[in-house]
């Protein structure tokens, strides 16, 4: 499922992934990070499976930047994260 008012509502929305030291805080570098799931290599998941992440902690979870944070950290984050974004798009009436 592709949504753009899903990947637009990112837009100025806060990182829910928050990966210290790698979060930028920055509202303007949010987007739609679409998290793994069965949709194979190269494919995205839809978009209700994604969360609001600055361009570095995306980056963290694309594995385009090297960290140190256990994996275990990253997956835990990722699931709150979920749980955050979900809930800000069922707040803005973009989910049920």
């Amino acid at each position: 499922m592709r949504s753009t008012k899903l990947r637009q509502a990112a837009k100025g929305e806060d990182c829910t992934l928050r990966l210290y030291p790698h979060c930028n805080g920055d509202p303007e570098t949010v987007v739609l990070c679409h998290l793994p799931s069965h949709a194979g290599m190269a494919r995205k998941s839809p978009d209700w499976w994604g969360v609001y992440g600055c361009s570095c902690c995306h980056d963290v979870i694309d594995g385009r930047c090297k960290t140190e944070i256990p994996k275990i950290e990253v997956e835990r984050s990722k699931l709150r994260a979920l749980f955050e974004t979900q809930t800000r798009m069922r707040d803005k009436g973009l989910i049920r």
